[in-house]
């Protein structure tokens, strides 16, 4: 599809304010009301907060409904490939004629005022959604929880909390509990939540805030468990047991979301359909993604490719266990992040684990950190680490080296939404 209309009125909501992140809910109520509050009209809202994790607990919790015949809206962030993805009206990735529609008419109703390209694109969503018949509506917090575009649905029927960890600190508080207190916004007074594995501190200031709001917790490791026995996946909680297939999504820290999303489900009343969806049919791109197919593949053909956005330190220690489980095989990355990220921090766990890593600068992200930081940041966290000038070239010199190797592209969502589109 070339130059689609929402393509030129979302270039148009950019230019609305000067910050790409300014955390208010001031601007959204506003142009909430002018929209005749849109919020209040979704079906009934599962809303889900968290560091990692939260993205994939929403496509099991999808998978999980839908595995059930529910019909199911998702909004979710950042895209990929194409905004389209971030909103899902009841199971189908909203058109482009309802998304020109939603946009073209949240533009008119904000009248020029100063509102961020995700305040505004959330009206759309929340527009969309009140349109459309629906069971669900599936919420993913963009940044944080408690001044998240969001949150502004009352009386959601379900929150969820995945794990939080630092990042974003320059927006949410440099300290675990700070951010934990941030992502505890999303709470509501008398509606339960369920909260994925947590630090300690973390816990406690969620269990406060919690008891504060008479909001009861479902807690990993307190109300359900959630491990690997004997190849499959164990969950329990006060119901019983269910024994299930490990989740189609890569990884061990797969396992505890997968959790999560069934701890939602049974509160849901959802059965044995849904468990067992949850598990096999979630569709998550770039998380631990393999890509077997397209011009990438088609020019290394020896090279095993994996894709993972994952941008943060808990992030790389989940794609370090991830590894750690694969067959052995020598194992490159080709790594972009933003200036922005603990770089260090996400390279660490990766270090023993990889041969050598390329570094490139993320295709047109002004936010891009050089390739030479990158690659001397991985070199520091003991990665025999150069760069190359693109995805392409660095997939050339690993191949060139070592023809029969795995390669983990990683360090950013949008370095791997970049590779999505050119191996589309």
């Amino acid at each position: 599809m070339s130059a689609p209309g929402s393509d030129a009125i979302l270039q148009r909501m950019m230019a609305l304010h000067p910050k790409i992140i300014d955390l208010t809910l001031d601007r959204v109520w506003r142009l909430l009301a002018a929209l005749g509050h849109p919020e209040r009209d979704l079906p009934p809202v599962i809303h889900i907060a968290g560091t990692n994790g939260k993205g994939s607990t929403l496509a099991m919790v999808r998978a999980g409904l839908e595995g059930e015949g529910k019909r199911v809206h998702a909004y979710t962030s950042p895209h990929l490939a194409r905004f389209h993805e971030r909103i899902r009206l009841a199971g189908q990735l909203i058109t482009e004629p309802d998304l020109t529609a939603v946009l073209d008419e949240c533009y008119a109703a904000n009248g020029g005022e100063a509102i961020t390209y995700f305040e505004i694109t959330t009206c759309a969503a929340f527009l969309a959604f009140a349109r459309t018949p629906a069971d669900y509506t599936l919420l993913e917090v963009g940044l944080g929880g408690r001044l998240d575009a969001t949150n502004v649905v009352d009386r959601p029927v379900l929150t969820v909390i995945t794990p939080v960890s630092l990042d974003h600190q320059q927006y949410l508080g440099e300290t675990l509990p700070e951010i934990a207190g941030e992502k505890a916004g999303i709470l509501k007074r008398l509606v339960p939540c369920i909260v994925g594995p947590q630090e300690e501190e973390a816990l406690d200031v969620i269990e406060a805030r919690a008891e504060r709001l008479g909001a009861p917790l479902l807690v990993h490791r307190q109300h359900w468990h959630a491990y690997a026995e004997r190849g499959r996946l164990t969950f329990q909680d006060e119901r019983g047991l269910l024994d299930l297939p490990l989740p189609n999504l890569p990884g061990p820290h797969q396992i505890e979301n997968a959790g999560a999303a069934l701890a939602a489900l049974r509160h849901l009343g959802a059965g044995e359909a849904a468990h067992d969806a949850a598990v096999t049919r979630a569709d998550w791109p770039a998380r631990m993604q393999r890509l077997r197919e397209g011009p990438l593949p088609a020019s290394a053909p020896g090279l095993e490719l994996w894709l993972d956005g994952g941008h943060n330190p808990s992030a790389g220690r989940a794609i370090a266990a991830t590894l750690a489980q694969l067959p052995a095989r020598p194992t490159w990355a080709v790594s972009g992040m933003l200036n922005t990220k603990d770089v260090a921090g996400f390279m660490t766990p990766l270090a023993g684990h990889l041969k050598g890593l390329i570094a490139v600068s993320i295709p047109g992200e002004a936010a891009t950190l050089p390739a030479e930081i990158t690659a001397e940041a991985a070199t520091r966290a003991g990665i025999p680490a150069e760069t190359a000038p693109s995805v392409e070239a660095a997939l050339a010199m690993i191949a060139a080296r070592d023809p029969s190797a795995r390669v983990l592209i990683c360090g950013s969502l949008y370095l791997a939404g970049s590779v999505l589109r050119a191996n589309a």
